[in-house]
């Protein structure tokens, strides 16, 4: 996707294109992009994204540029186009950006599973050995709160007067995020794991090496039992 293909205007409001802008776009300060299937945070990847076409190309083509950018993307009829392109992020923006730099990715995806529970990217040269325990602390452990106000919320209008169909979508969310829930307690087993080792990376060694250390995480389960397994970032 090339966003030297999006709309601006000029000074007299003519839509113009394939322009540069006198503008600032301040990069995330903690290194951590939230991506999450619903709005649970204020700076998650897609709020940035979209602060990012307002500063470049204006807020009065942001609305023209985000519908292009989700049908480019592969819009579903029933998305809106911040739907489509939170779909994206959640689904398909890693994949492509492995792909683009070889198995070699300079972000780095924290990714609790199928669920979709929790997932979140970190800057690979701005990593440090706190990086993680910020990822766990201030996000997954904030997402599981808003995933419990969620259910709370749920079960409210399941209990409530208003129609079936609106209680049957309410049911079929509040199975999904108590899945999400389910899987975001086994991952924080991983994530505890490796902040209390607070692992260095060193950029001569490349990502392959770095992204290693990630991988195959084993936490011990007690006496007896074999460890547990898994990857605290998403396979490549």
């Amino acid at each position: 996707m090339s966003l030297m293909t999006l709309k601006s205007k000029d000074e007299e409001g003519k839509i113009i294109e394939d322009t540069w802008v006198d503008a600032t776009f301040v990069p995330d300060m903690d290194n951590v992009l939230p991506i999450t299937d619903d709005e649970y945070f204020e700076d998650d990847i897609v709020s940035r994204f979209i602060e990012f076409l307002k500063v470049t190309f204006g807020e009065d083509t942001l609305e023209e540029n985000l519908n292009y950018i989700a049908d480019t993307l592969g819009r579903k009829s029933s998305e809106t186009a911040r739907q489509a392109i939170r779909r994206y992020f959640l689904k398909d923006f890693y994949k492509d950006h492995v792909q683009v730099y070889q198995k070699k990715p300079i972000y780095w995806l924290f990714d609790s599973g199928k669920q979709d529970g929790f997932k979140a990217l970190i800057y690979m040269h701005r990593y440090d050995e706190f990086t993680v325990a910020r990822v766990r602390t201030d996000y997954l452990h904030k997402l599981q709160k808003s995933y419990e106000a969620e259910i709370k919320r749920l079960d409210i209008i399941i209990d409530s007067n208003v129609s079936q169909k609106e209680k049957a979508n309410a049911r079929k969310k509040k199975e999904k995020i108590l899945k999400q829930m389910e899987e975001c307690l086994q991952y924080d087993q991983v994530i505890a794991h490796v902040t209390n080792q607070r692992i260095k990376i060193d950029l001569d060694d490349g990502v392959s090496v770095n992204y290693a250390k990630f991988q195959g995480i084993e936490i011990p389960q007690g006496e007896g039992r074999k460890p547990l397994k898994a990857d605290l970032l998403a396979k490549i």
